[in-house]
C-alpha cells in the first residue's frame, strides 16, 4: 500500500526528525537519473486533509509514470513544514496562505522554497446542517443548546483550529461552547453520525471538501470576517529541490487545478473508493482525464 506509507511523526519529535530513504541526499546517493535529475522524491501529506491527499496521490502517479520513485510520508502539519526545512521531505503541497498557515511560514519560510499556487479558491468555514435554524455565526451563541453546546473541530495544529480559537470564538462570544479538537476523520465521523440521526451539528470545515457533496450543509455567515477570506493552496519544497530535480520542480510549479476537477479527483479517491491503496482509483481517474493529466508534464 505504497500510497498510504505512514511516517509516524509527532510535534515532540520534530527536533530529531530523521526519515530513512528521504531524498534530501538524493544528489549524492546515486539516485539521480541519466539526465542528472534526482528521481527519489518524498512528498509530505497531512492525513485527513483531503485536497492535499488528492493532489499528492495524483502527482505520485504522474511522476512515477515519468520514471521517479515517489514516497508519500504522512505527518502532522508542524512536522511537515519542519521536515521541509531540514530537507527530510522534498515537497509539501497543502499549505494555505495568506492566513491559515502564516505562522508556519513565519517560522520556516527562510528555509523552504515556494513552488507555486495550484488553486486560489480555498476557504475556511464553520458549517452546520442545512436545516439548522440559524444562518450566521452571530446567532450561534444564543442557540448553542440546539447544537449540544459543541463546535466539532479538526486537528490541534491546523490553521483552521487556530482561527476558530483565536478569532471566531472570542469575536462571536462562543467561549461557553465546548470546542472539541480531534482530527479531520473524527470530525467527519461525528458529522455523518449527526446527519444520519437528523441532529444539529456545528463543525469547522473548509472548501473545497467532498463533505459538501456528501452531506447537506450550509456555511454560517461570518460578517466579522473571523475565518478570513479566500486562500491560496500552495506547494513548497526544500531549498535545493529545484537544483536537484529541476524538471519535477518545474512541473509542480506550473500545476493548477480548478475546483470541479479537484472535486472529481477527491470523490474518486475518497468517496467512491473505500480501500487503503489509492493506486487503482487514481490510475482509473488519470485514464478518464488523460488529456488534461498529460498537459501537466509538457
Amino acid at each position: 500500500m505504497k500510497s498510504r506509507h505512514i511516517a509516524a511523526l509527532s510535534i515532540a519529535a520534530v527536533g530529531s526528525l530523521v526519515l530513512a530513504g528521504c531524498s534530501a541526499d538524493s544528489g549524492s546517493d546515486g539516485s539521480a537519473g541519466a539526465d542528472g535529475e534526482a528521481k527519489d522524491l518524498s512528498i509530505a501529506v497531512v492525513y485527513g486533509w483531503d485536497e492535499g491527499i488528492a493532489v499528492s496521490v495524483l502527482w505520485e502517479a504522474i511522476l512515477e509514470e515519468k520514471g521517479y520513485d515517489v514516497t508519500l510520508d504522512y505527518a502532522d502539519i508542524g512536522p511537515a513544514f519542519a521536515g521541509l526545512s531540514t530537507g527530510d521531505f522534498d515537497v509539501f503541497m497543502d499549505s494555505w496562505l495568506p492566513n491559515t498557515h502564516a505562522a508556519y511560514l513565519d517560522q520556516y519560510g527562510d528555509d523552504i522554497t515556494e513552488l507555486g499556487v495550484w488553486n486560489s479558491e480555498g476557504r475556511n468555514t464553520i458549517a452546520v446542517n442545512a436545516d439548522a435554524p440559524i444562518d450566521s455565526l452571530e446567532e450561534l451563541a444564543e442557540n448553542a443548546d440546539l447544537f449540544d453546546n459543541r463546535i466539532v473541530g479538526t486537528d490541534p495544529g491546523a490553521g483552521l483550529t487556530k482561527m476558530t480559537e483565536e478569532n471566531a470564538i472570542p469575536q462571536y462570544g462562543l467561549e461557553d461552547m465546548d470546542f472539541v479538537i480531534s482530527s479531520s476523520p473524527a470530525m467527519l465521523t461525528q458529522l455523518k453520525a449527526a446527519t444520519d440521526a437528523g441532529e444539529n451539528i456545528v463543525v469547522t470545515l473548509w472548501q473545497p471538501h467532498w463533505a459538501y457533496d456528501s452531506f447537506d450543509l450550509k456555511n454560517l455567515d461570518d460578517p466579522k470576517g473571523a475565518m478570513g477570506g479566500s486562500e491560496d493552496m500552495t506547494s513548497f519544497s526544500r531549498l535545493d529541490f529545484e537544483k536537484d530535480s529541476p524538471q519535477a520542480a518545474e512541473w509542480l510549479s506550473d500545476f493548477e487545478i480548478d475546483l470541479p476537477t479537484l472535486t472529481s479527483l477527491e470523490s474518486a479517491l475518497l468517496v467512491d473508493y473505500t480501500g487503503d491503496d489509492y493506486d487503482k482509483p487514481v490510475a482509473a481517474w488519470i485514464e478518464e482525464n488523460r488529456e488534461w493529466v498529460d498537459s501537466l508534464t509538457p
